[in-house]
């Protein structure tokens, strides 16, 4: 893959990892509520996810989902129920504004992996996008393994690196603010965020 392919790859990659939807919203999650490590853990899980997807992609899988159209909407609705049951889940906890710190999360990090990978994992829209992507950047039948790796990792470094940013940005941002004081706000806010992205999932 020649370089000016490769960085327009980036290019787009980067404005798709920086588009707001539920990935932001897990992330920010858990880096409010918990801790950045937190909201890296998830990171990182998201970015293996996407980074499977791609692969999964490149092997034909988009082409499965659309001979099955009972898999897409599955995955669809599966993740839609997930979005909706992370909102009711915060809505109906209850929150006192205590502090929070790496020592003493609310939620573990298996949690905050198996958040960022399921938000990634469950949204079959991914394989549609990469393989309308790819199929713009390399002949099928030039591909090689190489090629196909490299294409993988320049996805899931991508949006690992936006989402490690976003993780920092704004745990730094709750601890300069104080938000902690303001997380019933917060509760209301994310719970009714992933409320309407769980019915955006299901209409749109």
């Amino acid at each position: 893959m020649e370089l000016s392919t490769w960085l327009s790859l980036v290019f787009i990659c980067m404005v798709g990892a920086m588009s707001p939807g539920p990935s932001l919203a897990v992330v920010l999650r858990h880096s409010l509520y918990n801790s950045a490590r937190h909201g890296i853990v998830a990171s990182v899980s998201h970015g293996v996810g996407v980074g499977v997807y791609a692969g999964l992609s490149l092997a034909g899988l988009a082409s499965l989902i659309s001979h099955f159209p009972i898999v897409y909407n599955a995955l669809v609705y599966g993740g839609a129920a997930y979005l909706a049951y992370m909102g009711i889940h915060i809505l109906m906890s209850q929150s006192s504004g205590l502090t929070v710190s790496n020592t003493q999360a609310l939620t573990s990090y298996k949690q905050a992996a198996q958040d960022g990978f399921a938000i990634a994992f469950l949204n079959p829209k991914l394989a549609i996008f990469f393989v309308a992507l790819f199929s713009q950047f390399i002949d099928p039948e030039a591909m090689t393994m190489t090629v196909a790796m490299l294409m993988c990792a320049t996805v899931l470094v991508i949006d690992t690196v936006w989402y490690f940013i976003v993780s920092i940005g704004s745990a730094k941002a709750r601890d300069k603010f104080d938000l902690t004081k303001k997380q019933t706000v917060i509760d209301k806010v994310l719970g009714v965020a992933f409320l309407l992205l769980a019915l955006r999932v299901v209409v749109g």
